[in-house]
């Protein structure tokens, strides 16, 4: 606990140095308590660096985040979707924020590999080069490997040295932060700020896994094999481990670079309306979908074909919920909204004492509204956050693979208005929706035996089976944005409270004891 408390106040010096402390109270006041304790952490002889004032505070804040290393670039990420806790305006500052930091040594990445894949295996690497983009957890090397004969152009991805190690010490030190702020500042409690901690913890120690994104890449390129005009890359299952992951090298033009695309005679807004029906596809046919795909995660390879990169962050829906988003997304496209109501309903998604009709007029309210806008300005996202917020009235069960769904549709949707501004999603996502729902069974009838069958989980790979358990329950944690009761990480998180009792309830009695022996003495 000491060791704690001591990288606790590293990182309370290296918070209050910086600007981001400053950004941060304009938007949220923080108490007069946290206010000193963070004016007398940053007192120093030395003169603090000069930040650029002309930046926006957006830039400035994601800049100084940025500069503190892995563990707040992971937290500023992690509550860029927690408005809750730190409000709107400073949660959209956030958004921004880049993941990317200075590179280590090839020297560094080649012993890393020689380590965890064995002399023979990195001896058979050809052309190792110097790395092609550092982030805060790992880098990507570009090189060649000898596939059964073949000569291959690959992406080695290996995580940082002692990045786990360090990580942990920082976010159990922040953890114990926490714990201090809610046990000074009660009002405090309601924000579960050790939740909030211990949750990015679970979810980023997924993402130092490098064995689980392997499996998600291969499940999702299994799954997407027959999609014309979309690809994944191939993983090099000899070549990877919990520390080094190979797959295909991508050859192609980042989304981002409109004006690149349309020099090569890319068909931009065919691309925009492409990226949504295959997210659209690939959620509603399979269940599993990219839960990432911002613009720096999506190419266009030279024979004009989608390719994502990223397998970090992946969602899954079962039956139920497959069926679930399409009639909902289709009802309200038709403005069908008793049909809509009538699903809820029959897949027990609500209680079977809520009138239909009231619950269709409560849909209603939704819909109505949004179709009187310009129809290119409807998020699908949007509306379903608005769905979720009004069946909660009506105790709707949460959905939390439903609800990561959701804020993965509000980032598709603006990567595809970016390409085209005048992107209708709408029209864009009829023609998949219909497609599948004529595909199915009738899907008021069946809906009965989907719910009987919905137990289904996460495909396993016969070798990783408690990785991808672990993966599974954290990216349901990453949807709900909480922990539920019944987990090992729930009863983990209890011991982790108890710890920090006990040693603040020990450090009140030895400062008792001082007081007391102070007074015997003198």
């Amino acid at each position: 606990m000491i060791k704690k408390l001591f990288t606790l106040f590293k990182l309370g010096r290296k918070l209050a140095k910086s600007d981001a402390l400053t950004i941060a109270t304009k938007f949220n006041k923080p108490p007069l308590a946290i206010k000193m304790l963070f004016n007398l952490l940053s007192f120093s002889f030395i003169k603090n660096q000069q930040v650029n004032q002309n930046d926006s505070e957006g830039k400035r804040l994601s800049n100084s985040l940025q500069s503190m290393g892995t563990t707040f670039i992971k937290l500023g990420q992690f509550l860029a979707t927690r408005p809750d806790i730190i409000g709107e305006e400073l949660s959209k500052h956030l958004e921004n924020l880049q993941d990317r930091l200075p590179p280590f040594p090839l020297s560094q990445a080649k012993e890393m590999i020689k380590k965890d894949l064995g002399e023979e295996t990195f001896n058979s690497i050809i052309n190792l080069s110097e790395p092609v983009a550092a982030a805060s957890i790992a880098q990507v090397h570009k090189a060649q490997i000898n596939d059964n004969g073949t000569i291959k152009d690959v992406a080695i991805k290996i995580l940082r040295p002692n990045i786990k190690k360090i990580f942990n010490e920082e976010i159990d030190a922040l953890m114990l932060f926490a714990f201090l702020v809610e046990s000074l500042i009660k009002k405090t409690k309601r924000l579960k700020l050790i939740e909030v901690v211990f949750l990015l913890k679970e979810i980023t120690n997924l993402e130092m896994d490098l064995r689980f994104e392997a499996a998600a890449a291969n499940e999702y390129a299994e799954n997407t094999k027959n999609d014309v005009g979309f690809k994944v890359p191939t993983i090099y299952w000899n070549f990877t481990s919990e520390n080094v992951m190979t797959l295909d090298w991508v050859d192609g033009i980042s989304i981002r670079e409109t004006e690149e695309l349309t020099k090569r005679n890319f068909d931009t807004k065919k691309i925009a309306s492409d990226i949504i029906q295959y997210f659209l596809r690939h959620a509603v046919r399979d269940g599993f979908f990219h839960a990432d795909m911002h613009q720096g995660n999506v190419f266009i390879d030279n024979n004009g074909q989608i390719v994502t990169i990223d397998f970090g962050i992946m969602g899954r829906l079962d039956k139920l919920s497959q069926r679930f988003l399409a009639e909902i997304l289709y009802g309200f496209i038709q403005r069908d909204y008793k049909k809509v109501a009538e699903v809820h309903l029959v897949a027990n998604l609500v209680p079977k004492d809520v009138p239909v009709d009231d619950l269709a007029q409560a849909l209603r309210s939704i819909g109505e509204p949004i179709f009187g806008q310009s129809v290119k300005d409807i998020s699908g996202g949007k509306l379903l956050k608005q769905l979720f917020d009004v069946t909660e009235k009506f105790n709707m069960q949460t959905q939390p693979q439903l609800l990561l769904l959701q804020k993965t549709m509000v980032v598709v949707e603006g990567v595809a208005r970016k390409l085209n501004p005048d992107t209708n999603i709408w029209e864009t996502s009829k023609p998949v929706l219909e497609s599948w729902l004529k595909e199915t069974k009738d899907p008021i009838n069946s809906i009965n035996e989907v719910v009987k069958n919905s137990t289904e989980v996460l495909k396993k790979l016969p070798e990783l089976p408690e990785v991808m358990d672990k993966a599974y329950q954290a990216l349901t944690y990453l949807a709900s944005g909480k922990i539920p009761q019944n987990s090992n990480s729930y009863n983990e998180l209890n011991i982790k409270k108890s710890e920090m009792t006990t040693f603040r309830n020990q450090t009140i009695i030895g400062l008792l004891l001082l007081v007391i022996l102070g007074l015997l003495v003198f």
